[in-house]
């Protein structure tokens, strides 16, 4: 079984380099489409700002945070968002690193799940979500290829109920050769070649 630690480290510096070029770029951008239809760049930085703390929470097996509503309920784009959403990133890290956070189980929303299924869960927001960010500003973020081929396994595995769950769109066609990132996005419903349209 491979060690997230290190995959968790290093997505989480480029997932940060990538937050910190967006939030001191220019703000039009935060209109932006994104790969994941549902979601603007805004939106999409909302959603991370969001679930960061649940995620946080259960690696920490701490309660989950008490908040009133949904993502959609809720404006976390305010002020320092970059700064906010970094320190999240950072924490994460945290809570991954400590001995023993990844083994067992641990409560996600109410629900008891493996804890290294959470640590995909961040590693998926960071490089899939990532991507979409960067895509969506036109921008660039290096994914290591065990990273990626790691997430893809994962996302294969549970791909069927992430869709029902509607996490996850209809998959995308991709060549059984093609790079493990391209797979990963495709399983999860995204366009590899997706590039912004703004005309």
């Amino acid at each position: 079984m491979s060690d997230l630690r290190p995959m968790l480290a290093g997505a989480a510096g480029e997932f940060t380099s990538l937050i910190r070029a967006i939030g001191g770029g220019y703000p039009d951008h935060l209109g932006n489409p994104t790969p994941c239809a549902e979601y603007d760049v805004r939106a999409l930085l909302n959603h991370l700002l969001y679930w960061g703390p649940w995620l946080d929470a259960a690696l920490r097996r701490r309660p989950a945070p008490e908040v009133t509503g949904g993502e959609r309920d809720v404006d976390l784009m305010r002020g320092r968002w970059a700064d906010e959403l970094c320190g999240l990133v950072d924490d994460l890290v945290g809570s991954c690193a400590g001995p023993g956070a990844l083994e067992g189980t641990t409560k996600f929303g109410g629900t008891e799940m493996p804890a290294r299924a959470i640590a995909q869960m961040v590693l998926t927001e960071w490089v899939v979500h990532g991507w979409d960010l960067a895509r969506a500003t036109g921008r660039s973020m290096r994914v290591d290829p065990a990273t990626a081929q790691e997430l893809y396994e994962a996302s294969l595995a549970t791909a069927e109920q992430a869709r029902r769950m509607k996490v996850f769109g209809p998959e995308v066609s991709c060549p059984a050769e093609a790079p493990a990132l391209e797979r990963l996005l495709a399983v999860t419903g995204r366009d590899p070649g997706w590039r912004v349209r703004l005309w």
